[in-house]
């Protein structure tokens, strides 16, 4: 399991491999690694997996480019996961993807960004990037997978006085969502209208 792939430092070679590797060992390397990394990531950080799965977020296969993000929200749940996704200019990319003809590829992008902007310098990439228009779609999309990572990704942006000031027009898209039938999306719809007409 993880934990023995782990003690065996099996994760650097892994993360090498991801470069050359055929298109079905990559996909089952980035099973393997999103199995490991929830546990740790310093290993996969000093390997240099975060460039690496930046490169797989462009890959043609739809199954490397969903998995190279599911990773990647993996290795962002982690503290200094989320610095190196910032430090790797892996926000942009990110956002590109959640206009990805995919939904599980935007799923799991939205997912990654979702952890991603957490820390300020997220928040600020993703600001950047323009991802409230794209965050923005998603939300709209009554049966989106990515619906409630969309929602919550923009509380987090909410925080920005710049987040807002974007968001502040678009509560009609939120309120819509009061309606969702999955509870999940209610709440965080609510907490979210809450967030963006907040004033200071």
């Amino acid at each position: 399991g993880a934990a023995g792939v782990l003690r065996a430092s099996l994760i650097p070679p892994l993360v090498l491999k991801l470069k050359t590797e055929l298109d079905e060992i990559q996909e089952l390397i980035l099973d393997t690694l999103s199995n490991c990394l929830h546990v740790e990531v310093s290993e996969a950080l000093a390997a240099g997996a975060v460039t690496v799965l930046k490169e797989k977020l462009s890959h043609p296969s739809t199954a490397i480019r969903s998995k190279a993000a599911w990773v990647l929200l993996e290795i962002s749940s982690h503290a200094q996961g989320k610095i190196a996704v910032c430090k790797e200019e892996v926000i942009p990319v990110l956002v590109n993807l959640l206009e990805d003809t995919q939904p599980e590829v935007q799923v799991n992008a939205t997912g990654a960004l979702m952890f991603a902007v957490v820390t300020p310098q997220g928040r600020s990439s993703a600001m950047g990037a323009e991802a409230v228009p794209a965050l923005l779609k998603l939300v709209a999309e009554e049966t989106g997978k990515a619906r409630l990572n969309a929602i919550k990704t923009l509380t987090l942006l909410a925080e920005l006085p710049e987040g807002r000031r974007a968001l502040l027009h678009h509560t009609d898209t939120f309120q819509r969502c009061l309606h969702d039938p999955s509870e999940a999306v209610r709440r965080a719809a609510g907490i979210a209208i809450t967030a963006i007409q907040w004033k200071p």
